[in-house]
């Protein structure tokens, strides 16, 4: 069988699994009997719930007697240790751009890492029914782009399609829409190469991603790089360190729409699963028997933030979660580690992890999937892990694009200039402007929530890491302090309606508080501890005026983001699967002092 190998990369939120839905749906024609839900390859509840793809995933569909293996890569930045490890199984990159946005700092990142590997581009400007659709300048602004990122001219040479990935539809000519993708299967066949195929060499697979089964163990994903085996059969793993152990492969499968397919023999330029192969981790090849040869291992960015994990010492620790101790913590730690390929823990004391990755969001993931397993944990503030390059201390630098209505725009490059953010591209775009800036990583951590509500929610912002530079200095990025309760009970109505005018709350009355939780945030610079466990003493004589109504500002309910953007350093967020909270390292206020 003949098989054309592409993965589908674009910034967040330009239609990556939706274009996969289409493709899809087209394909199946629904004929092999299953029901394509809307963003299908979004298969865990956080990807559901948040509507962003957090794992590459991989599906085919076959069209005109060829099989097509299709890689749903991430959009966001801190995933990209996902999107690093998948190019190496593809041939080729559906690049999909907005056709109002254009490209954005993710589209760069994977782009880069397209090029370098040497595949072979295929533009599709998607979203073409928007008011603010610019196609014709968006294609220039890729060209552009590939261009500063060293592209050859075969890449730069990219065909173009244009899409209605919603609609499923995709066509070459703007002056002549189809309704239908029938345009973009025929251009990855003229234009994406075919592997190279030697099914008679001995046997390798490098494996690039694992998932786990009930009743047969650990599974291995990867590309057969050339060779054959069949079911039953004896293999090699060679581990990163050079040593092996024999394997046998239990079940092969290989994929068909959104299923996995049993199969008694699997071969070169095809993406497989093998069942049976017990130790192996991401990166690790799985080689012939009698003639053994190791692929060169996955290298992935390094991580660029760290957090302390820790359990819970909090005075309601265990009665929410499952598993509360550090052993649990520990041996969950290990297996993400396993698959999460771009995560790297350390554990500092046994009963303190420092877990480092791409970013506060790649992290927050973790911490909720923790969470919604039964898992009670603390953590303490994002760090930017610090680099020591020729003697001088160096700090991760993010490149930020922001997109805002034009009166917003010199507000948010004053606070941006505050945090140290530099400058470097600006460029009015209709009734909207678009800035460019090269920031201090640790500078951002906060300004999502303040950045939403100076634009009134229009701003649209998105950052890339972009390497490292000498440290900026100190920064102040919270301007106020935190509301701490002194006292051990349930809040009050009573005692919040008197402490309104100090400060927002993130807490409701009837609400079990504990001494050194933060209950809200202060409207000064400092902290406040403050009682909220305090009733209004009642008297026996009392006027029929007395009684005031008692008119409560609705809480702040912080999301896990906030609550690891609001922190700061002598202060945790305690997890558990039903609450989220924030306290203060020392819960003693007179230690505190």
């Amino acid at each position: 069988m003949e098989y054309r190998n592409i993965a589908i990369i674009a910034h967040v939120d330009h239609g990556k699994t939706t274009l996969v839905d289409g493709l899809l749906k087209q394909t199946l024609k629904l004929g092999h009997g299953e029901e394509i839900a809307e963003r299908a390859m979004d298969s865990n509840d956080l990807e559901k719930e948040r509507g962003i793809t957090i794992l590459a995933k991989n599906t085919a569909v076959e069209y005109n007697g060829v099989k097509i293996n299709i890689v749903d890569t991430p959009g966001h930045a801190d995933f990209g240790g996902e999107v690093e490890r998948v190019l190496g199984m593809v041939d080729g990159a559906l690049v999909l751009v907005d056709a109002a946005e254009g490209p954005m700092p993710q589209t760069r990142f994977v782009l880069r890492k397209a090029i370098e590997l040497g595949l072979k581009p295929i533009v599709v400007i998607n979203k073409i029914d928007r008011q603010d659709a610019r196609p014709e300048e968006v294609v220039n602004l890729t060209f552009d782009l590939m261009a500063e990122l060293g592209a050859n001219d075969d890449q730069l040479d990219f065909p173009i399609l244009y899409a209605i990935a919603r609609e499923g539809k995709a066509f070459r000519d703007l002056s002549n829409p189809q309704d239908d993708m029938h345009e973009l299967f025929e251009m990855v066949l003229e234009q994406i190469p075919a592997p190279k195929v030697d099914l008679e060499a001995p046997f390798q697979m490098l494996v690039t991603n694992l998932d786990y089964s009930e009743y047969l163990g650990r599974i291995v994903l990867g590309r057969v790089q050339r060779g054959t085996v069949k079911k039953g059969e004896f293999v090699q793993l060679m581990h990163k360190d050079g040593t092996m152990t024999k394997s046998r492969v239990v079940q092969p499968f290989t994929h068909m729409g959104l299923r996995r397919i049993e199969v008694d023999q699997v071969g070169a330029g095809d993406i497989v699963a093998l069942a049976g192969i017990e130790d192996a981790q991401i990166g690790e090849t799985v080689a012939d028997l009698a003639d053994p040869e190791a692929l060169p291992i996955i290298t992935v960015d390094e991580p660029t933030v760290s957090m302390i994990f820790q359990p819970n010492t909090s005075p309601f620790a265990g009665k929410e979660g499952k598993y509360v101790t550090s052993r649990h913590i520990n041996d969950r730690l290990k297996r993400e580690v396993m698959t999460n390929v771009s995560l790297k823990v350390e554990e500092i004391r046994p009963d303190e992890f420092k877990v480092s990755g791409r970013g506060e969001l790649h992290l927050s993931i973790l911490l909720e999937t923790m969470r919604r397993e039964g898992y009670e944990v603390q953590v303490g503030a994002p760090q930017v892990i610090i680099r020591e390059i020729d003697g001088e201390k160096h700090e991760p630098i993010e490149h930020l694009v922001i997109d805002v209505p034009e009166h917003h725009a010199s507000t948010v490059i004053g606070v941006l200039g505050a945090r140290k953010g530099q400058m470097v591209n600006m460029e009015p775009q209709g009734t909207r402007t678009r800035v460019e800036f090269k920031i201090p990583s640790r500078a951002l951590f906060g300004f999502r929530t303040q950045f939403l509500s100076m634009t009134q929610g229009e701003g649209i912002m998105s950052h890339i890491f972009d390497g490292y530079a000498p440290w900026a200095g100190d920064l102040k990025t919270r301007q106020n302090g935190s509301l701490v309760s002194m006292e051990d009970g349930v809040a009050f109505a009573y005692s919040i309606w008197k402490l309104q005018d100090r400060g927002s709350f993130f807490i409701d009355a009837g609400q079990d508080v504990y001494v050194g939780m933060i209950v809200g945030e202060n409207a000064r610079e400092q902290d406040m501890n403050v009682n909220v466990c305090k009733n209004k003493k009642l008297t026996n004589v009392r006027s029929s005026g007395a009684d005031e109504a008692l008119t409560l500002i609705p809480p702040k309910r912080m999301s896990l983001e906030d609550a690891l953007e609001y922190i700061s350093d002598d202060e945790l967020v305690e997890l558990t699967p039903q609450s989220i909270r924030l306290r203060k390292k020392i819960l003693n206020p007179s230690f505190r002092k």
